[in-house]
């Protein structure tokens, strides 16, 4: 897939492709993270390649403290406060496109990077929220049902049990890579609260994995 055309106010820099890691890395540099946002939010398309580097940026600036995501105000490292989380928040709903596809494995990734990296929360829960409401969109996506756009899905708004509530077969894969994220990285008990609330509410167990409860020595 293509990448959009955007503008921006610096002339020498140019859309990355997809296909292309060494644009990525130059534009996840603190003095090119605007121009990244910038492109997400003028792409017409999905652009979850941006979206992830933009992610890491925040990633970053929640494990050290600093960083142009964490510039003008007081950050600690390893916390997450109202502005990280609004920020994961604009990040994803742009990246959609203006049909708001679905959140991908690539983003989710990134978010529950940035999950097990925030040992210190002062967002009031929004992004225990975004993290669940993306791992949903994500899921029920790939299991081919069909998810609101996602700058609905994600919105503070819009409860998950209005759209994510009926029993849904969900493929073993998605399952497994759900386990191993709840396995392999410390949680938070909210992270895994939130999560297990959406897989019951479908109706899903993690067979193909350790139950959520045997992740109970991992939340913090």
């Amino acid at each position: 897939m293509e990448p959009a055309s955007v503008e921006t106010s610096d002339p020498s820099w140019s859309p990355p492709s997809p296909y292309a890691p060494t644009h990525l890395g130059r534009i996840e540099r603190g003095g090119s993270f605007q121009n990244l946002i910038a492109a997400i939010e003028r792409s017409k398309i999905e652009a979850p390649e941006l979206a992830a580097a933009a992610l890491r940026g925040v990633l970053k600036g929640v494990i050290t403290g600093e960083g142009p995501t964490t510039a003008g105000r007081v950050h600690f490292s390893r916390a997450l406060d109202p502005q990280d989380a609004s920020l994961c928040a604009r990040i994803l709903k742009a990246a959609g496109g203006d049909a708001g596809a679905p959140v991908s494995r690539l983003e989710a990734n990134v978010l529950f990077d940035i999950d097990a990296a925030a040992a210190e929360r002062t967002d009031n829960g929004r992004f225990d929220d975004l993290l669940v409401k993306s791992v949903a969109h994500l899921t029920l996506a790939e299991a081919g049902h069909v998810v609101p756009p996602r700058q609905v899905a994600l919105d503070p708004a819009t409860a998950l049990s209005s759209w994510a509530n009926r029993p849904t077969d969900i493929g073993g894969e998605s399952l497994a890579w759900i386990a191993s994220q709840l396995r392999n990285k410390r949680r938070l008990k909210s992270t895994v609260m939130g999560l297990s609330a959406f897989l019951t509410a479908i109706g899903a167990t993690l067979s193909v994995a350790p139950p959520l409860t045997a992740t109970a020595d991992l939340m913090i």
